[in-house]
């Protein structure tokens, strides 16, 4: 959960985010190197009026300059395309839930059982609970067993959506007549917020995503009641 003044991504609850938040922190260092680098010499041109003749013309030079950021740019290269590909792997998931993106809810059907759907609008202000989160908190949410792969098919009905949960480090669009996929495998118990990262029309910012990682055998506790209420 994001809080205020916060600088980083939130805590990681899945490997795939983990991965991102490493490739991050690898890549902001690679950033500072150089941004160091470009401003010692910034300042040490302005500072002196000494001038280095060897740099006016030099073969070598060129050479470094042209070969270092080749390197430095496979450095980023390697381990972005690992982790792009990390993201599209989907090996056997364990549950497959149905996604649909409406004006201004969503709606989930968990394919796997025979009867098991519901809509998810926001909770107005005054019906929140204590400790509860105002324009994030919803009125059912997508309950899902931990350390387990999930498969979430998106799709929408009316306009463009998109279901993002960035703890998990899942973002997908939701386009009418169309319909993606993303995994994910929530590694730890906990209740992820998310919100609808397409806009989508006037309510847009009200169509809130939440989704509740429990142990496998309170899920099935769950699942059982909502068939049986169904």
């Amino acid at each position: 959960m994001a809080h205020p003044s916060q600088l980083g991504f939130q805590d990681a609850a899945s490997p795939v985010m983990e991965e991102l938040l490493h490739f991050h922190d690898h890549a902001l260092m690679i950033v500072f190197l150089i941004s160091t680098l470009v401003l010692y010499i910034i300042i040490a041109m302005v500072s002196t009026k000494l001038t280095n003749k060897y740099i006016l013309d030099s073969q070598e030079i060129e050479i470094i300059w042209t070969v270092l950021p080749a390197i430095i740019l496979i450095l980023i290269a390697l381990p972005s395309l690992r982790i792009l590909y990390l993201m599209d792997e989907i090996n056997d998931p364990h549950l497959t839930i149905k996604a649909m993106g409406h004006q201004w809810y969503w709606s989930y059907e968990y394919t796997d059982y025979e009867d098991l759907g519901f809509d998810s609008y926001m909770l107005p202000t005054q019906d929140l609970a204590t400790g509860q989160f105002r324009l994030l908190e919803a009125d059912h949410r997508m309950v899902v067993p931990i350390e387990s792969p999930i498969r979430v098919l998106i799709s929408a009905e009316d306009v463009l959506h998109s279901w993002a949960v960035p703890s998990l480090g899942v973002k997908m669009d939701a386009v009418p007549g169309r319909l993606n996929q993303v995994a994910f495998i929530s590694s730890r118990p906990g209740v992820f917020y998310g919100q609808c990262s397409e806009i989508c029309g006037a309510n847009h910012s009200f169509m809130p995503i939440v989704v509740e990682a429990v142990p496998l055998e309170h899920f099935e506790n769950w699942s059982s009641l909502m068939l049986e209420d169904a």
